[in-house]
């Protein structure tokens, strides 16, 4: 992996949950980390836990909504031979209706998982693509598959998100440049488990971040799209027609989900 997509690797989104997951499997196998958060405590947990295992770490405390992260960002990298990219930094889902919401918040979601992410693989994709080698993984989720009430601008995103994704497969693979969507369904991370879902729901299909940073890795050749967790029979599904049926199914079983109003 090191010849591949050292050896150095970015991680945005990599203090917890899958961010963390990828973290340590890339240490364990002699990446160097360029580790980008918002909270510094998990941050600074995780950069320790990875450089314990040999391996250099430099972080960067960051809210990736703010104004030109990517500038940032660019402090800490620029001389390093970034070949691998991890954007892992789309927790952000502001549930509320959309008519009645703070389009503020909503701009939010948009700016994280549109904007910034854009601006990471533009940059990072170009030198990718100079240098002739070296991956670009883009963490999705399920929710991309079908809009939902609540989070409908969530599921745009990450709907844009993998078509992006589909796009750019086209163009970086004659340079030597893997690109993957990886798509997520339900996991077992801190942002689940303080959103307050009910992941103990039976014949719930939840899966652990290490399984998913595992499965990610290992099929980063295979894109444009993997649908992680046991997650393929469930967006097949859910990208089919009809439309009315399809979403209504899927509404009345993520209301199941939802904690109970306060």
């Amino acid at each position: 992996m090191i010849d591949t997509y050292g050896p150095w690797a970015v991680i945005a989104g990599g203090s917890e949950g899958v961010g963390a997951a990828f973290a340590h499997r890339l240490a364990d196998a002699g990446l160097n980390l360029v580790l980008i958060a918002r909270k510094p405590g998990p941050l600074a947990e995780t950069a320790a836990a990875v450089r314990a295992k040999g391996v250099e770490v430099r972080t960067v405390e960051l809210d990736l909504v703010s104004p030109d992260p990517l500038a940032k960002v660019r402090e800490v990298t620029d001389g390093l031979d970034v070949g691998l990219m991890i954007f892992n930094a789309g927790a952000n889902s502001y549930g509320h209706e959309f008519v009645t919401g703070d389009l503020e918040r909503f701009q939010d979601v948009i700016d994280l998982n549109i904007t910034a992410q854009l601006a990471f693989t533009h940059h990072f994709g170009a030198l990718m693509k100079e240098r002739g080698r070296g991956g670009l993984l883009l963490v999705g989720s399920l929710a991309g598959y079908m809009g939902q009430a609540q989070i409908s601008i969530y599921s745009a995103v990450k709907a844009f998100g993998r078509v992006f994704a589909e796009g750019l497969w086209l163009e970086m693979r004659e340079h030597g440049v893997d690109v993957l969507e990886l798509v997520l369904g339900v996991t077992r991370t801190p942002a689940m488990e303080r959103a307050g879902l009910n992941m103990d729901m039976p014949g719930l299909n939840v899966a652990d971040p290490d399984d998913i940073a595992r499965e990610g890795l290992e099929h980063l050749k295979d894109g444009p799209v993997w649908v992680a967790g046991g997650n393929y029979e469930a967006a097949q599904k859910r990208a089919g027609f009809p439309r009315d049926r399809k979403v209504l199914g899927a509404h009345e079983a993520m209301k199941r989900m939802l904690p109970a109003p306060s």
